[in-house]
C-alpha cells in the first residue's frame, strides 16, 4: 500500500511540474520576444528544425551574440546538449529556456 501511495505522489507531482512548464512556455510565446535556438550540427538542423528557428552548435554558443533583451529558447536531438547551451548561456546572463529533444517539441516545424 506505501508504494503505491507513493508512485501515486511521484505521478502527481510530476504532472505538477510539467503543467507549471507548460505555462511558462505560453506565457513565453506570448509575449512574442524570444529567439529560438536549434543547437545541433548544420547538418542536423538542415534536415529539419523548428520553424523561425536559427542554428547556433552547442559548442559554440558561448561566442554568440544573442540579443539579451529577449528569451533564448534552446533545443537538439534529444535534450543533452541543450541542457549545455542552456548552462552555457545562464551563466552569461541570458534568460533562458531549455526546450528539450526535437521529437517532443509541439511548435510549427519546417
Amino acid at each position: 500500500m506505501k508504494k503505491i501511495v507513493f508512485v501515486l505522489l511521484i505521478l502527481v507531482l510530476v504532472g505538477c511540474n510539467t503543467k507549471k512548464e507548460v505555462n511558462k512556455l505560453d506565457e513565453i510565446l506570448s509575449k512574442n520576444n524570444y529567439i529560438i535556438v536549434d543547437v545541433r550540427t548544420e547538418e542536423e538542423y538542415n534536415t529539419g528544425h523548428v520553424k523561425g528557428s536559427i542554428n547556433i552548435p552547442y559548442d559554440v554558443i558561448s561566442n554568440s551574440t544573442l540579443d539579451k533583451s529577449k528569451t533564448i529558447l534552446v533545443y537538439c536531438k534529444s535534450g543533452k546538449r541543450s541542457k549545455k547551451a542552456y548552462d552555457t548561456l545562464i551563466d552569461l546572463n541570458y534568460d533562458v529556456y531549455d526546450l528539450g529533444g526535437y521529437s517532443s517539441i509541439t511548435l510549427e516545424k519546417e
